[in-house]
């Protein structure tokens, strides 16, 4: 028997083995990847140097104790490179693997926007554990670092460098922090406490060049000021990663276009996690992965299901403004009502009738957390 392939080891290839293992222990199971094969969280990698974690701590299992776990083979530093959906083979390099049932975890990668001068190639970027070590190699013994970027992973980084002694310097085109998730009040309190621990903030310009200067970088924004940095990281946002997958002819729109089912346009291929896109929503969170992990196990394990996602608050990781949000959908129509107290702002997104479609929570209004989870519709019914 063909195995199921699964191409990704980050938390949606490992987790939909895992919730396939619960209910199938015979099925052959091949999981190819890029990298390691260790099994981590990458959302922890952004709040790791505070906890003194050095990036050997941070898997929690290795690939050879993940191929035990799961009775599957584990393919690291393997690099998929075409896809055959008529022959039902993957190819990896001139080696080719038939598959019975295949899985598309590809994960997203790092949005790049073009910079010039000559140390635009060093700009350095966080997407994987690998990407993780040589930036702990490359800031170590160094102190100030620019981070291009004021949405989710750049305010958890800036977060993370500043509480762990370093100089961090953010911009952004945007007028604020996390603009795509919090309301002007949120993003307000969220800069004013992150500036508190010695974040510097550039906002409503970009990066215009990134030269080397001295064993560092003189880094030239769009309104002519200059940031002085001995690193620069790029945090800008994520893309799916869809290259193999158009080039095998499966349909794309932002993401790998799936149905309820996970399945992709082509038989038995399915996807999941960042690079897939349902019914119009790319998720990159690990709540909706996990959801769609736990449908699409039980579907490769032959009991069809479709997956359905909850509400599911974001935890965004700066402990400093301790923030939680859960957007409304792309489409709702509604306001924000919001609410500011001193340590605190609650930013409510109603409709018409006044009902709760999205929320954005600062400081002690996390406390609320609980009791607004009960009033919000489901994203996927």
């Amino acid at each position: 028997m063909d195995p199921i392939v699964i191409i990704g080891s980050g938390l949606a290839g490992y987790n939909v083995a895992r919730e396939l293992r619960k209910l199938d222990k015979e099925t052959p199971l091949t999981i190819v990847t890029a990298d390691g094969g260790e099994f981590y969280s990458k959302p922890m990698l952004s709040n790791a140097l505070a906890k003194r974690q050095a990036p050997a701590a941070i898997p929690l299992n290795s690939a050879e104790q993940m191929a035990h776990q799961l009775a599957a083979t584990v393919r690291v530093r393997t690099r998929v490179t075409a896809i055959d959906t008529a022959a039902r083979r993957v190819s990896i390099g001139e080696e080719t693997l038939a598959y019975s049932k295949l899985v598309l975890a590809f994960g997203a990668a790092q949005i790049r926007v073009p910079i010039g001068g000559d140390g635009a190639g060093a700009v350095m970027t966080v997407n994987s554990l690998d990407d993780y070590a040589r930036f702990r190699s490359a800031i170590d013994g160094k102190q100030r670092v620019a981070v291009i970027g004021a949405g989710l992973i750049g305010c958890e980084f800036a977060n993370d460098l500043a509480a762990s002694g370093y100089e961090a310097e953010v911009v952004d085109i945007a007028g604020q922090p996390l603009p795509r998730l919090l309301p002007p009040a949120g993003g307000a309190l969220l800069q004013e406490k992150l500036a508190a621990l010695g974040v510097v903030w550039h906002f409503g310009t970009g990066v215009r060049t990134v030269d080397r200067d001295s064993g560092a970088y003189r880094v030239a924004l769009g309104d002519g000021g200059i940031i002085h940095a001995d690193i620069v990281l790029s945090a800008i946002g994520l893309k799916p990663e869809l290259e193999l997958a158009r080039a095998a002819g499966l349909a794309t729109a932002r993401g790998i276009m799936v149905n309820r089912h996970l399945q992709t346009s082509a038989p038995d291929v399915y996807a999941l996690g960042d690079c897939a896109e349902i019914e119009g929503l790319v998720l990159p969170f690990v709540m909706p992965i996990m959801h769609a992990a736990r449908a699409l196990g039980a579907t490769l394990a032959g009991n069809r299901t479709a997956v359905s996602y909850p509400a599911m608050p974001v935890l965004v990781k700066t402990p400093a403004c301790p923030t939680i949000v859960s957007p409304p959908a792309p489409a709702a129509v509604g306001e924000w009502r919001v609410e500011t107290a001193a340590e605190s702002v609650k930013s409510l997104f109603v409709d018409a009738a006044g009902k709760l479609l999205g929320f954005a929570l600062n400081g002690a209004a996390t406390s609320e957390r609980a009791k607004l989870m009960k009033e919000l519709p489901p994203v996927l019914a």
